[in-house]
């Protein structure tokens, strides 16, 4: 940002065009953005409507003063994770939120940011508008926070709060006692703008003893006297190299959403269903992985699991069932004991008519030589079957060792046999931090993998039940359910 004295920007010196005032109106949505500029311009210039969803500009005359108005988008305002920190849990399963969502912005929508470019060569005053009758909460405080940083440095100093709908509050109470009630988001906001701030009352627009434009104009005088006759000039280049990144986010969010979508017409009607069986080396986490992926402790963790069992849950509005199994000798199928590899096949048998995804549990921080990877893969297609592949899916346990390196990084680390076990698996892989059962957001992004490779294998969306796997069943499994109770009810068959 760079200072520039409105000296060059007082007209013709001869007098010809009366000095100029630019002002920017920015806010949130149903701010009374549109309405304030309306007032100001003293006519219905902007429609009061519809969305802003581009930049508008509205120009008048007052005291003499050209006064240019540029209206802008709505702000978005970023999503609080804790209003809802159990979103994704089971107990909270397709309850409906009490403070809902705000819809993000279409992509047409233009950045409130761009509005700058429209009144060159800058703002002499950026109004950001509050309405009286909206909560002003640490979200909003963080937008309005954003949206400034966004314009550049030093925007705070041509900033004035103006509140909107003040005929809304209740009678006796003025401007200053609604900014000590509302809290400490709101006095933050009006301090950080110098406590500079000015009451509007839109429906007194027409009204002979208006003042309140006249009023505002003063301020607006004042603050620009504050500058030393300086406006915030405008670095068009970095604003629109702003609205480009934030077009490219707005479409991967279209992307994301398109994709659900699509997952959501590729399956039945709800509750949707995912049979997932838990394989792997001893002492590997998959316990704690079934775990996080339920949201609940289900499985006892920290002890060898002897027994299949199987659980149930209800995550990201999909039926989720869960076979633990004992776990594999790491370097042989014949160190393996008859019974635990008899087990690995009847948890499959108890996820009637067949397991959607074999989930192979690797943690990342083994080392996987080709010993290791020769027997893992030999575990599995000795135990399930040469079209095992087809359903398998390499989950990395133990993600918070990574720390912030990426996981395609450590697959390249992890050197030509973890990238060959990947293949086997035709690249499907996930991470999980399994340390907290609940809390991973990632969950969700597992299951869209997990529907993804279902979609890939057409007709044969899960691995069928042999008759081999059945034998002696009852003999060792446990899973709390009787023979009967199985998946037969899937909507992925």
């Amino acid at each position: 940002m760079a200072a520039v004295s409105s000296a060059s920007d007082t007209g013709d010196p001869r007098g010809r065009h009366p000095p100029e005032r630019r002002l920017l109106i920015l806010g949130g949505p149903q701010s009374g953005k549109t309405s304030t500029a309306n007032s100001i311009l003293g006519d219905e210039v902007f429609d009061v409507g519809t969305e802003t969803t581009h930049s508008n500009v509205g120009q008048t005359e007052i005291y003499g003063r050209r006064v240019t108005v540029v209206d802008t988008p709505p702000w978005a305002i970023p999503s609080d994770p804790e209003e809802n920190p159990e979103a994704d849990s089971n107990d909270n399963a397709g309850a409906e939120s009490e403070n809902p969502t705000r819809p993000p912005p279409s992509l047409d929508c233009e950045g409130p940011c761009m509005g700058a470019i429209l009144c060159p060569p800058g703002p002499h005053a950026i109004l950001l508008a509050v309405s009286v009758t909206q909560p002003f909460t640490d979200t909003e405080r963080r937008a309005a926070e954003e949206q400034l940083g966004a314009l550049g440095g030093g925007t705070w100093r041509y900033s004035m709060v103006v509140f909107t709908g003040v005929d809304k509050l209740p009678k006796g109470v003025f401007i200053e006692e609604h900014i000590e009630n509302t809290g400490e988001s709101l006095q933050w906001l009006v301090e950080r703008c110098g406590s500079r701030y000015h009451a509007f009352d839109n429906t007194r627009k027409d009204t002979e003893d208006n003042t309140q434009v006249p009023e505002l104009m003063e301020k607006v005088e004042e603050m620009i006297t504050d500058n030393q006759g300086w406006y915030f000039e405008v670095n068009e280049l970095i604003l629109l190299e702003e609205e480009q990144a934030r077009r490219a986010l707005d479409e991967e969010r279209m992307r994301m959403e398109e994709h659900v979508r699509q997952r959501d017409q590729m399956i039945g009607g709800p509750p949707r269903e995912l049979r997932l069986l838990l394989l792997g080396w001893k002492g590997v986490g998959k316990s704690s992985v079934g775990n996080s992926i339920l949201g609940r402790r289900y499985f006892e963790s920290g002890q060898e699991t002897e027994l299949c069992l199987r659980r149930q849950a209800l995550v990201s509005g999909r039926r989720i069932t869960i076979v633990d199994t004992p776990g594999w000798d790491w370097f042989s199928v014949r160190r393996t004991p008859k019974r635990i590899r008899q087990e690995s096949q009847r948890g499959a048998a108890l996820l009637r008519p067949g397991p959607h995804t074999l989930l192979l549990v690797l943690p990342v921080v083994s080392s996987l030589t080709a010993r290791k990877r020769r027997t893992l893969l030999s575990h599995i297609e000795t135990l399930f079957g040469d079209s095992a592949c087809l359903h398998t899916m390499v989950l990395f346990s133990c993600g918070d060792w990574l720390g912030r390196t990426p996981i395609e990084e450590h697959i390249l680390r992890g050197g030509r046999e973890l990238q060959r076990l990947l293949e086997f698996c035709g690249n499907y892989y996930h991470v999980l931090d399994s340390k907290i059962p609940g809390k991973d957001r990632s969950v969700s992004v597992l299951l869209d993998k997990m529907e993804e490779m279902i979609r890939e294998n057409g007709d044969k969306a899960f691995l069928p039940i042999q008759t081999e796997w059945l034998s002696e069943e009852s003999s060792y499994s446990s899973d709390n359910t009787e023979p009967e109770d199985d998946c037969r009810g899937c909507q992925l068959q």
